[in-house]
């Protein structure tokens, strides 16, 4: 086996043996792939404190390509410190990487795990975790084969009038083709389109209202629903930390 050193992030851990762990890592260079930590579940182990969920840097593996490779190093680039003391962006983060790992298996593609990585960075810096996560949702979207349409009328190609978005339709929906769908907020239609366009690294502010958060998110989950096939059991445990939340408002 050939030592290399990939960049990667830690998507699930398992243990494996009274003292180690089965690592499955997303890597930029060869998708997700299947690591073992020997040792690392002893307390003096060198590994212990980076064998963990989210944990972000670069691997340095004894690396097998139809089998389990080996992990003898982690040099650290960001220790995510602040998405790991949050429930709330743990809960996010942990969707993420669900989510970006069942679209390797249908793409691998490095802007894939770019992305992610960029969303994470900027969760963990304090943006808001549930808007960053319907702007990857959005990107992964082109990836899966399934873009919604954002620049004209879903039903008739008109580029102007238009007054919703619906996720069973597949997306932009102007007056004249608007059956009984809920009509969203303006900025919401306005930042659909600006979501899927941004380069999340460059995002330098985001304060987004309630109101559009939640029309943001009904028209993500409803296109999910629709046209991906992609069910994730995280995304319950999204939707029970937001009413958990809402509960205590």
């Amino acid at each position: 086996m050939e030592l290399v050193k990939v960049c990667g992030i830690i998507i699930s851990e398992t243990p494996y043996s009274e003292t180690s762990k089965i690592l499955n890592i997303l890597t930029k260079e060869y998708g997700t792939i299947g690591v073992i930590a020997k040792g690392a579940r002893n307390m003096k182990s060198k590994l212990r404190s980076v064998s963990t969920k989210l944990t972000f840097g670069y691997f340095h593996i004894y690396y097998k390509e139809n089998g389990l490779s080996t992990l003898t190093n982690v040099d650290i680039i960001d220790n995510l410190k602040n998405i790991k003391t949050d429930i709330t962006n743990v809960s996010y983060a942990c969707y993420l990487l669900e989510l970006v790992n069942q679209v390797m298996k249908h793409e691998y593609n490095k802007e894939v795990f770019d992305i992610l990585i960029d969303g994470l960075i900027k969760i963990n810096e304090g943006f808001d975790s549930a808007v960053i996560t319907n702007i990857i949702e959005l990107k992964m979207l082109d990836y899966l084969g399934v873009r919604p349409i954002i620049d004209e009328c879903a039903i008739c190609g008109n580029k102007t009038n238009i007054v919703t978005i619906s996720g069973d339709r597949g997306g932009y929906i102007c007056s004249k083709c608007r059956r009984d769908e809920y009509i969203v907020s303006d900025k919401t239609i306005k930042l659909i389109r600006m979501f899927y366009y941004v380069d999340i690294s460059k995002i330098s502010k985001l304060k987004v209202s309630d109101k559009v958060k939640y029309e943001l998110d009904m028209f993500i989950s409803s296109y999910y629903d629709r046209y991906t096939g992609i069910y994730l059991k995280s995304k319950k445990f999204i939707k029970d930390i937001k009413k958990l939340n809402i509960e205590k408002k």
